[in-house]
């Protein structure tokens, strides 16, 4: 691993700690990835490790197929997607994805998640879509589902994976990480608004 590279897994563990320490992501789940610059290749989660367990030395190279190039352990099983993002989106150069659970009870109606506050629209061209690819992950049949939604939105930070979670993007991991708890706040105020709705205070 060269410095650079190093000095990207170094902000990957700060974006994963942040994740796991602002209750975004518990236990072993979610995983980041940032895009090597200059290449078809990214800095990738190991598989079972937890967010807030990250160390420099634990993240992998992979090529954008998630084939494993340099490193010890597993590729996250979400390699693949979050290959397909940096080959879709050349501007995006992180990519966060977590299991927040706002974010998953919105995403179970299967509807995008609406921008609710002056803030969200401020910060975001649309709703954030929401994919149901009918899986734990997103597969390669579920590409063209991928590539239609950024032709539709194609400046959206982040999008939500139904009954899943939060995919979150952004020009470095920190930036990416911001993007899911963005997402985070907005599904909690648009879910706390319906049950104001219902309620008819």
């Amino acid at each position: 691993m060269t410095q650079e590279v190093y000095e990207i897994a170094e902000n990957l563990v700060i974006a994963s700690k942040r994740a796991y320490n602002r209750g975004i992501q518990t236990g072993s789940g979610g995983n980041v990835s940032a895009r090597i610059p200059g290449s078809e290749t990214m800095l990738v989660k190991a598989s079972g490790g937890s967010l807030g367990d990250c160390t420099p030395e634990g993240f992998l190279i992979t090529d954008f197929d998630g084939n494993l190039i340099e490193g010890q352990g597993k590729p996250t099983r979400e390699a693949l997607l979050h290959g397909y993002i940096y080959r879709l989106r050349p501007d995006v150069n992180a990519v966060v994805h977590v299991h927040s659970p706002y974010a998953i009870g919105w995403s179970s109606s299967k509807k995008n998640l609406p921008l609710v506050t002056w803030h969200s629209k401020l910060k975001n061209p649309a709703d954030y879509p929401t994919l149901d690819v009918h899986a734990a992950m997103v597969r390669p049949e579920d590409v063209p589902m991928v590539e239609d939604m950024f032709q539709k939105t194609p400046d959206i930070s982040a999008f939500l994976l139904a009954d899943h979670g939060v995919v979150a993007m952004g020009k470095d991991p920190l930036a990416a990480e911001h993007s899911a708890e963005f997402v985070e706040e907005t599904a909690q105020v648009a879910i706390l608004g319906k049950l104001v709705e219902k309620l008819g205070l």
